[in-house]
Formats: C-alpha cells, structure tokens, sequence
C-alpha cells in the first residue's frame, strides 16, 4: 500500500469518526437540555413544545449517524474491493474509450443511488411523518425521484464526456479549462433552475394581487430591487415546513415564498423574512458565495489535475482509467469538505447576521424576532445545539444567538 492510498484510506475513517462524534455530541446537548426550555423562549414555547424540539432532532441525529456509518463502510469497501470487480463489469459491455470511463461513473453513481434510497425512504416515510411534517404519498415520491434520476442523467452525461474529452485532448491544460467551464455551467445553472427546473417538482402561481404583496412591492420599490416576479410554491404538498427564498441573477431574480410560510406567519414577519433576503443582495453575499465556490473547485480541479498526473488508480491496483480516476478523487474529497465546513459555515454564518441585521434596520428587531420563533417552533428546530456541532454542521447560527443578536444594540 503506497502513502497516498493510505492516507486516503485513513482520512476516510477519521472523518467517519468525526462525523459519528459529533451526532453523539448533539444527541448528548439535547437531551440534556430537553427538560428545560431556554430562559429567552419561556414565554414563547411550551415545555411539550420543546420535548417535541428535542424528540425530532434527535431522531434525525440517530438517522444521520446510521447514515454516516453505512457512508464510510461503503466507501472503504469500493476503495478496497469493488472498485476493480465493478470496472471489469463495465468493460465487458463498453469498449475502451470515453464511454467506459462515463459508463463506469454513471454505474457506480447508480449503485450510490440505490444503497441510499433506504435513508431517504425511511427519513420520508417513517421520521417526517412520524412529527406530522411529510404530505408526500408514495407515488407523488416515486415520480419526483424518477424525474431527479432523469435530470441528472440529462445533465452528468454530457457533462461528464466533455470533461473526460477535455482531459483527454489537452493533458496539460484540461483542469483550467474545465474549472471555467464548471463555473459558467454553475451560473447559467442559477439562472435556468428556478425557471426550466424548479417547476418540474413543484407549482409556481404569482402571488395574488392582496395588501401584503402591495407591501412587498414598496418593500423591493424602496431599495431599488428589480425582480422577475413574486411566486407562492406549493410546498404543502409535501412538507407542512415553511421557508422562502431568491433565486436567479440579475434582473431574472425571482422571490418565492412558500405556501406554508403565507399560512401560518403574519405580515410583518413574512415582510421580516424577505428583508432579511433583500440583506443578502445588499450585502453583496450572493456574489461572496460565488466567489467562495470558485476557489473551492479552482482547489478541487486542482487535485484532480495531481491525481490524472500521478497514476492514483495504479496506485489502488486498478487500471488507469480516467473514470477510476474521478471517482477515487471524489471519494477522497469527502474529509477534505469535512475540514473546510467550519470555516465555509462561518462565512454563511456571518452572513446571516449581517442579513438579520438588515432586516432590523428596516423593521426593527421584533418582527424578526418572532418570525425565528415561529420558523423554530412550527420546524421543530433545536434551540440546544452542541457548539462543536454546530461549528461543522451548521450553516446559519442557532436560533437563540440569532435573536440574541438581533435583540442588542
């Protein structure tokens, strides 16, 4: 076994352990809180309220754990021993070339597909339902799932020739290229989502012409933001969660809010929510996200550039085919994201504090304020997490240091 293979092998445990030792944790912090609801939330949250919190997240926290384990075992067990038996599969049916290696890619994606659908299921079906969120029906699941396989299909294929022709074509410069060409796909993809793809899994209707949308209009008017559009989501359909969200670049931004968030929120704190989300653009965090995705996969096609130069499929005992290839090096990219997620989660994080405190200026603190209250007891949000977890895991702050925040000078 040579160095690289090694310690690959070794950051996969790690990271599996890691990953296992701080679900443990957050299972540890909310039970021991479960019990007592916060100070700051006495008046705003019953105790059963907040037993209910502590139930759902750590059931989902058990869920994650399984999750993880199965995860790592699975990825040592293709490093180890099926990598090699999969590729000689592949080759039986697919002459050498450019369709092996996407052939190769595409089945081992697949396999993924179905040792997870168990989780997904059980998350759907079993955990959701359980705390009253889940409205999908098993046919409703089975299209959108159908529909999710069919997308990805329709877009990794061509992706992936055009990646493993570029490589092919120009060995030397391929990564700088693709790099380019990965970003521009990843912008026009910010741009065709909420247009061509969204509406595939979900019904868009403009929002009615009532009170609240005249307000949101003053609310965009005021600060000058265009959009293409105000749009109520079916959500209910599948979820009783509520959220709201932007979508798009430029002028072709639309707003989205779901029907479960207009139902069950008052006016001021929907016009909260969205001028939180006015926040982000005002602050320019949308392009810092860019920005930020850019230097990671500058890095990640960096690696993949080291990893086609230095023979690493040779490395495992298997054939040096560009498909192996990609695949050892996203397999190994797993820890590498783990080490990154604390400081990519601070910059989110940040960002959500400067959003919030936009959304303050414009409203004052108490809308905002109740609509995170509202969001964390209608969303069975944990108002204990562990700090270390949260460090890794969480990509806006914890509710109470949220509306800490808000509620200081």
């Amino acid at each position: 076994m040579t160095l690289v293979v090694a310690i690959i092998f070794a950051a996969i445990i790690l990271s599996t352990g890691l990953e296992i030792y701080l679900e443990r944790r957050q299972l540890a912090s909310v039970a021991a809180h479960k019990d007592v609801v916060p100070a700051a939330f006495a008046g705003e949250l019953t105790l059963d309220e907040h037993r209910r919190a502590a139930d759902y997240t750590s059931a989902r926290t058990r869920l994650a754990m399984a999750e993880k384990a199965f995860g790592g075992v699975v990825t040592l067990l293709w490093l180890a021993v099926f990598l090699g038996p999969a590729y000689e599969l592949v080759a039986r049916f697919v002459s050498p070339g450019l369709s092996r290696s996407v052939a190769l890619v595409v089945f081992i994606a697949a396999i993924g597909y179905v040792l997870d659908l168990p989780f997904t299921i059980v998350r759907t079906f079993r955990l959701e339902s359980k705390f009253g969120f889940n409205r999908m029906t098993p046919g409703m699941f089975l299209r959108d799932q159908l529909k999710g396989i069919a997308l990805q299909l329709v877009l990794a294929i061509p992706l992936l020739y055009g990646f493993f022709a570029l490589q092919h074509a120009i060995p030397h410069l391929w990564w700088l290229l693709g790099w380019a060409g990965f970003m521009l796909v990843m912008l026009a993809m910010i741009v065709i989502y909420p247009a061509f793809i969204a509406p595939l899994f979900n019904k868009f209707t403009p929002m009615p012409q009532t009170p609240l949308k005249a307000h949101i209009e003053a609310l965009l008017a005021k600060w000058g933001f265009e959009s293409k559009g105000l749009f109520v989501m079916d959500a209910s359909t599948r979820s009783t969660h509520g959220n709201a969200y932007f979508s798009g670049l430029g002028k072709a931004k639309r707003i989205v809010f779901f029907d479960t968030l207009l139902q069950k929120h008052s006016e001021e704190e929907i016009l909260s929510i969205l001028a939180h989300e006015l926040g982000h653009y005002k602050y320019g965090h949308v392009k810092e996200r860019i920005a930020e995705m850019a230097v990671l996969t500058f890095l990640g096609f960096a690696v993949l550039y080291w990893a086609f130069a230095g023979g690493i499929a040779q490395a495992f005992g298997l054939p040096d085919d560009p498909g192996l290839v990609l695949i050892i090096i996203l397999f190994a990219m797993g820890p590498i994201g783990q080490l990154l997620s604390p400081f990519t989660n601070f910059l989110s994080r940040r960002a959500e504090f400067q959003a919030d405190g936009f959304a303050k200026s414009m409203l004052g603190p108490q809308p905002m304020i109740s609509a995170l209250t509202r969001l964390s007891r209608d969303n069975l949000a944990t108002l204990t997490p562990d700090w270390l977890y949260t460090l890794f895991y969480y990509s806006h702050p914890p509710v109470p240091e949220r509306i800490a925040h808000l509620e200081s000078a």
